[in-house]
């Protein structure tokens, strides 16, 4: 059992990133064809978050040309370069899969306010990366 826990704590990421459920992300995606890599990003709202410790994953939708399209993402893999938060969600729920109902306006969820005290907080307990 400690080489298999020795293996997860070698591929889990030390800062995954801090996004939860209900924010719209981006999600740079490194896509490899043949030879050539390249960064596609996938911009949507995160729906759902399965905790796993390294298998862990969030689901993130999207409306594209009218049809809505869902994408898993596995937190810990090396192919998921980064996570930006876009605008965070106001939400009640852990998953939200109601949403794949709901059309146009229905579809929104609200946008959490953070006080300018809060961030000046959050911004003094981060560690600064030099």
């Amino acid at each position: 059992m400690n080489e298999i826990k020795a293996i997860d704590a070698a591929q889990m990421k030390s800062a995954p990133g801090t996004f939860k459920v209900g924010d719209t992300v981006k999600v740079h995606f490194k896509i490899i064809e043949g030879k050539n890599e390249r960064i596609q990003v996938y911009e949507g709202l995160v729906i759902a978050m399965k905790n796993a410790q390294v298998g862990k994953t969030f689901t993130v939708r999207k409306i594209s040309y009218g049809v809505g399209v869902e994408r898993v993402f596995p937190l810990h893999s090396p192919r998921v370069v980064k996570v930006e938060v876009m605008r965070p969600g106001k939400v009640r729920r852990a998953k939200l899969y109601y949403i794949r109902e709901k059309i146009g306006k229905g579809a929104k969820i609200k946008e959490l306010i953070i006080k300018k005290s809060d961030k000046r907080a959050a911004a003094a307990e981060a560690p600064k990366v030099e």
